[in-house]
């Protein structure tokens, strides 16, 4: 089936939401006015059940079938943006300064609410559909806290499935894989601590820049040559503090980064390599160090049913040539993965056009997208819920 017709009649509603949104961007957990506004067009959609508050910001709502009891499937769209200035000049750019929407949560929400209005009103399923909308998921773990809040087990639900859109990849296009779609996006960071001194002598002194340059060389190795190279991975320092004037050998140096794995077994390497590159190259040279490793979340696994059953419906709405089930797997992280872990399901790129990058002042999510993905969620809440 082509995209619905009452789902582009929706687009215009759904991008006045979308900007919005976009507008009155809120970060991580406060997302309390977001949340108000989703839970008062539930309400407004006629939903069935709207419960809020879920992972301490979270909204669930609850839609029943016309086709009488059934199972449960869930529906996940994120809320939170970034702290970040936009740069897009368009009217509806964020108002808030240090704040915008830089990853198309607006979008998400927005093409959820679309879906889940378009379900109210048709109920041409059996069982319910629960849309799910989260906060934190840009380093809060907030799918983590609406899981550990109980919610597949509340709701019964079944299986979960996320949408994510795509700059660079057309609109009217989908693209999905199964196994590791995105990384487990991971943290470290190093305190050296050396002998401090007179730049003029060095000799008297382990200097932690010297030797802190020497670690970051020698953490590129894990991948080069620790890791199997069919298995990827990426450690990139990303800040390096040391020193405080051009005379002085500092007595302390900071080294921080990121991991990105697709496997937990090269993860785990990754982990025990930084630990003992570091402390083996502080040791040689009279420092030491002190380690931390956090995990952020898992890497997001898409289960292959699930994924085979996300394919169909985005082939039945745009077609199979407009469809990618073999898309190489990002290195960036998302915690819907904690949903994953918890119920099967699968994660789905929707073509966002050639946007600016996700992360990027200049980004907006493209508009032209919603209609497709309104048309997804419905078809794929009709075919796993058939009457």
């Amino acid at each position: 089936m082509p995209l619905l017709n009452r789902a582009s009649e929706l687009q215009t509603e759904a991008t006045a939401w979308r900007r919005h949104l976009h507008a009155n961007p809120e970060i991580l957990y406060d997302v309390e006015n977001t949340a108000a506004f989703v839970e008062g067009k539930l309400r407004e959609f006629g939903v069935d059940e709207v419960v809020t508050g879920l992972g301490r910001t979270g909204v669930v709502g609850i839609i029943k079938g016309s086709g009488g009891d059934g199972r449960t499937i869930g529906l996940r769209a994120d809320m939170d943006a970034l702290p970040l200035d936009e740069i897009t000049g368009k009217p509806w750019a964020s108002t808030i300064a240090g704040r915008m929407h830089a990853c198309g949560h607006d979008g998400h929400t927005a093409m959820l609410l679309g879906a889940a209005k378009y379900l109210a009103e048709t109920r041409n399923f059996s069982g319910s559909v629960a849309v799910v909308f989260q906060p934190a998921e840009e380093g809060g773990r907030g799918a983590l806290a609406m899981v550990e809040d109980g919610m597949m087990d509340r709701f019964g639900i079944a299986e979960i499935y996320g949408m994510h859109n795509m700059p660079g990849k057309p609109v009217g296009t989908f693209a999905i894989r199964k196994g590791g779609i995105m990384a487990a996006p991971d943290k470290f960071q190093l305190k050296l601590t050396g002998l401090g001194g007179h730049a003029a002598e060095p000799h008297n002194t382990a200097d932690t820049i010297v030797i802190g340059a020497q670690i970051v060389g020698a953490l590129q190795t894990i991948a080069a040559r620790n890791a199997n190279p069919l298995r990827s991975v990426v450690v990139s320092v990303t800040q390096f503090h040391a020193g405080t004037t051009h005379n002085i050998i500092p007595e302390e140096a900071f080294i921080s980064g990121t991991v990105r794995s697709l496997d937990e077994g090269v993860r785990d390497l990754a982990e025990r390599r930084i630990g003992e590159i570091a402390n083996g190259i502080a040791a040689a040279h009279g420092a030491t160090i002190d380690y931390e490793y956090e995990r952020a979340c898992p890497v997001t696994v898409n289960h292959p049913p699930e994924t085979d059953y996300a394919a169909r419906a985005a082939i039945d709405v745009v077609g199979a040539d407009n469809v990618d089930t073999e898309v190489d797997p990002s290195m960036a992280g998302e915690d819907f993965a904690f949903m994953l872990q918890s119920r099967p399901g699968a994660y789905i790129m929707i073509g966002n056009g050639e946007t600016a990058g996700l992360h990027n002042p200049a980004y907006d999510f493209n508009d032209e997208a919603i209609a497709a993905g309104i048309s997804y969620w419905v078809r794929l809440a009709e075919q796993r819920l058939p009457r």
